[in-house]
C-alpha cells in the first residue's frame, strides 16, 4: 500500500511558502508555541546569507496529504569535517503532525539523500549553520521557547527514537534569577580575579563596536576550535550580526575579559524577544517592527546567546568574574528579574556544576539525536 502522502522538493515560492505555513497546523492548539521569524529559516537556506553553503549542500521537502494539506516538513544538509575528508551529515525543521507514518516519510526522504551524497550517519534535529540555534530535540520543559530554540509536540521524541536516532548530546538550558543566585559563593573567587592587574573587564560599547567584533573573533575562533562542524568566525559577520541585534543588545549586560591585553573571552546576552515574537506571527514586516518597538519595553528577561573562554585561561575564575559583572549591573536597574542561559552539553560536567552552583535550576533539556545510515 503506498504512502497517503506526496512528498514535495522545496524550490518554488508555493513550496517555499509551505514550508513556512506547516507549524500553523502542528501548532494550532498549542498555546506555548511561538512562530520562528521567516525571514531567520529563509536565510538559512539562501547561500547569500549562510556561509555553511561554502562546505556543504542543503535540501528541504513539505508533505502534502491527499486533501491538499501541507502536513509536515524536514531539511537534510551535509557539511565537510575541518580536514575536508568527511561529510558531516544533518537533518532539522522537521515539523509533522501526529502521525507516525508521515514522520518516518520524511526521516527517510533525508537519510535517502545524505546516503546518496556520502554521509554514513545523520545528526538531528539539528542546523544547518552555528549550535546556538535551531538545535536538538526538546525533551523536558515544554514552556517559553527562547528566539531561534528548537521547541516541538512531545511525540517527536517517540518518532525519533522509534526510527533508530540514539541521544549524542543532552543540552542543558537553566534559568537563573535574583533570589537563587548564591553571590556570596562566588563573590570572594571573582574579588581575586578582579583584584589581579593581569585581568580587564569591559562591557560592550557601542562607540568602539568593530575593535569589539575583532575581539569576539579573537576568542570565539580559539575556544570553539575543537568542536565538530567548526567554522572560523570572521569579522564581517560579527558585524552584520551586531547591526541586527542592536535593539535587544543592551550593552552593560554583555562583558569581555583581557589577559594582558588580549581577548580572553566573553559573555554575551540580549533580551528574551520571543517574548516580543510571540506577536507578530513570524513577519517583521512595518506592522511587526511597530509591535516590536511596543513590546520591547516590557521585556523584563534575559537570553544569555554565547560564553566562551580561550582553553588556556580555563579554570583560573575568568567565567565567574563574566557572570558578576553580569549582575552587578542586572541589580543597578529594575528591569531584568531573570536570565535564561544559553545551553551547555554533558559534555560540558565542569560549567553544568558550576552552573548549579551558582543557584541556576536546569528548566529546558534538548537532545541532538544521530542515526546510522
Amino acid at each position: 500500500m503506498g504512502s497517503q502522502y506526496k512528498p514535495y522538493l522545496v524550490g518554488n515560492p508555493q513550496t517555499c511558502r509551505a514550508f513556512l505555513e506547516v507549524p500553523a497546523l502542528v501548532y494550532r492548539n498549542d498555546t506555548e508555541y511561538i512562530r520562528h521569524l521567516d525571514e531567520d529559516i529563509e536565510n538559512t537556506f539562501d547561500p547569500a546569507h549562510n556561509v555553511y553553503f561554502s562546505q556543504g549542500e542543503a535540501v528541504r521537502w513539505v508533505l502534502q496529504d491527499k486533501t491538499g494539506r501541507w502536513v509536515g516538513r524536514v531539511a537534510a544538509f551535509f557539511t565537510l569535517s575541518s580536514d575536508g575528508n568527511t561529510r558531516q551529515g544533518g537533518m532539522g525543521f522537521f515539523e509533522c503532525i501526529a502521525d507516525q507514518q508521515a514522520a518516518f516519510q520524511l526521516f527517510d526522504l533525508a537519510a535517502g539523500w545524505l546516503k546518496e551524497k556520502g554521509c554514513t550517519w545523520m545528526d538531528g534535529p539539528v542546523n544547518f549553520g552555528d549550535r546556538d540555534s535551531f538545535w536538538g530535540l526538546l525533551v523536558e520543559g515544554f514552556k517559553f521557547p527562547a528566539y531561534r530554540e528548537n521547541y516541538n509536540p512531545v511525540y517527536y521524541r517517540e518518532y525519533f527514537e522509534a526510527y533508530g536516532f540514539e541521544t549524542v548530546i543532552v543540552q542543558q538550558t537553566s534559568e537563573i534569577d535574583r533570589s537563587s543566585f548564591n553571590a556570596d559563593r562566588f563573590g570572594k573567587l571573582a574579588d581575586r580575579v578582579f583584584s589581579n592587574p593581569k585581568y580587564t573587564y569591559k562591557h560592550y560599547d557601542w562607540s568602539n563596536w568593530e575593535q569589539f567584533a575583532e575581539d569576539f573573533v579573537a576568542i570565539y575562533n580559539q575556544a570553539w576550535a575543537h568542536h565538530a562542524n567548526f567554522l572560523p568566525m570572521t569579522a564581517d559577520k560579527v558585524r552584520m550580526h551586531l547591526r541586527k541585534m542592536k535593539p535587544i543588545l543592551i550593552p552593560e549586560y554583555n562583558w569581555f575579559v583581557y589577559a594582558d591585553g588580549e581577548p580572553a573571552g566573553f559573555y554575551i546576552n540580549v533580551l528574551d524577544v520571543n517574548r516580543i515574537f510571540k506577536h507578530v506571527n513570524g513577519k517583521l514586516d512595518l506592522l511587526g517592527k511597530l509591535k516590536f518597538l511596543w513590546y520591547r519595553r516590557k521585556v523584563s528577561r534575559l537570553r544569555g546567546v554565547i560564553f566562551g573562554i580561550i582553553p588556556r585561561y580555563h579554570n583560573l575564575g575568568l567565567e565567574t568574574g563574566l557572570i558578576m559583572k553580569l549582575r552587578e549591573y542586572v541589580l543597578k536597574s529594575d528591569r531584568i528579574q531573570s536570565s535564561e542561559l544559553a545551553w551547555i552539553g554533558d559534555f560540558n560536567p565542569k560549567m553544568l556544576s558550576m552552573l548549579s552552583s551558582l543557584g541556576a535550576r536546569t528548566v529546558k533539556v534538548h537532545n541532538t539525536y544521530r542515526k546510522q545510515l
